[in-house]
Order: C-alpha cells, then structure tokens, then sequence
C-alpha cells in the first residue's frame, strides 16, 4: 500500500496500546462513548485517516482483542503480563509489537503509537502528523496541546511552606507577553522502528499541535463525561 502523506513508500504500522487492567474506569478501553467502545473512536480514526499499511491493537485482553476485530483492527498476537502492567512503558510495549509482527513476517519502517485513551483526535491529526514526521525526516514526534495554566504562575512548595518559581522570569510579566507552553496530550507518538529495536531513547524533541478541545485524554468518569459532551455537542468526525 501508498499511503498518500508517505512519498518515500516507508511501510507504516498503526499501534493501538490497549490493556485489560484498568483503575480508574474498569474496562476503559471498551468503555462506551456516545454508543461506541472506546478503542472504537482511535481504530476508525486510524482507518479514516487512510495512511497505515496495518492497524494493529496490542492487548493482553481476549474481550478487548474481539472488539478491536469488530472494529476493522488487528489483533495478530496477545501481549505478554510483563507488558500489561502499570508500569509497563510504551516503548517497551512498541517493542514486543514489532518483534511479534517481525517472527510473523511482518516489517515496518514507522511505528505511530495511538493510545485509545484520546477519542477526539481526527483522522487529519493522525495524517499530518505522520506528513510532518516523514517530510521532515525527523528523528521523533509527539503531539502536544497548550497548556491553560502557564507555568509562570507556578510554585514547588518546600517542607517548610518556602515557595521556588518553576520559571527564572518577572512575575510581572504581561499575559499576553508570555512565551506560550505546552504539554504531551498524548495522542499521537511517532518513531522509527530502528530505534524502538534499538532501544534508543527519544526526548520527542519535535511537536505535532493540536487544539486543547481535541486532546482530552479519559482517565476517569468526569474526562469521560466531558468527551461526552464534546461528541454530543456538535458532529466531531466520523
């Protein structure tokens, strides 16, 4: 397959991170959103955004693997309980991926790592960010959203009630003269699979930018309510 951003015909895996074990909201990953499983909004988005050569769900759960197949992803393996717990590190689940699609004969040059837990990122977000990455022949990248509390206002607190600024800069600075911040939403990851086999550390130096409305990432019931919300609210996509 060409995927249409990809010009230099780079083979391009789709990776849906999608564990059973969940505290916060049981089964989250199949949780259901506006009359869809959670995971469901991140495959059709994946789909949509028309760019993959396979769209594969890494998951340690047979119930979530059916509902990922219903939903038009792949589930070609079960990952491992050293991979599924909460300390399990993206990367290292990248990792397992890859090299379980590698004994099943199955290559891939980029890995774009979508967790579930972001259903309003838009198929667009997923294209040009993947356009970004290859035009660019960048080393990393990862979606980020503004920040809506800007760090100059912020303080680490000291045992002793001592407050220390997180930024060296005047207080008094205008708002509207601040150098604007922003931070992981984490919806869209993007590596060379060579470094994730490498186990080459990334400090995702370069940033895709979306809209704060876009980058809500569900942890609990009230960021599930507010994507409720959000969906409801006017037609998102698909």
């Amino acid at each position: 397959m060409t995927c249409k951003v990809n010009k230099h015909f780079y083979r391009v895996l789709a990776l849906i991170p999608a564990r059973g074990g969940s505290k916060g909201i049981p089964k989250k990953n199949i949780v259901d959103l506006c009359g869809k499983p959670l995971i469901a909004w991140t495959i059709e988005a994946a789909k949509a955004a028309d760019v993959f050569d396979a769209i594969v769900v890494s998951t340690d759960s047979e119930e979530i693997a059916k509902v990922a197949k219903d939903w038009g992803a792949e589930t070609p393996f079960l990952r491992p309980a050293e991979f599924a717990a909460d300390t399990s590190s993206g990367e290292g689940v990248s990792r397992h991926a890859v090299a379980e699609l590698h004994k099943q004969g199955r290559d891939f040059d980029v890995i774009v790592y979508l967790q579930p837990t972001s259903p309003l990122r838009k198929p667009q977000h997923i294209s040009e960010a993947l356009d970004m990455f290859l035009n660019r022949n960048l080393p990393s990248l990862v979606s980020v959203s503004p920040v809506t509390e800007h760090p100059l206002y912020m303080r680490s607190i000291a045992p002793n009630g001592h407050m220390t600024k997180v930024l060296n800069i005047p207080s008094n600075v205008r708002r509207q003269d601040l150098q604007p911040f922003y931070i992981l939403n984490g919806a869209i990851y993007i590596n060379w699979v060579r470094d994730i086999e490498n186990s080459v550390g990334s400090e995702n130096l370069f940033a895709y930018i979306m809209s704060i409305e876009d980058s809500i990432d569900i942890n609990t019931y009230e960021d599930l309510n507010i994507a409720k919300t959000c969906l409801l609210n006017k037609a998102h996509y698909i």
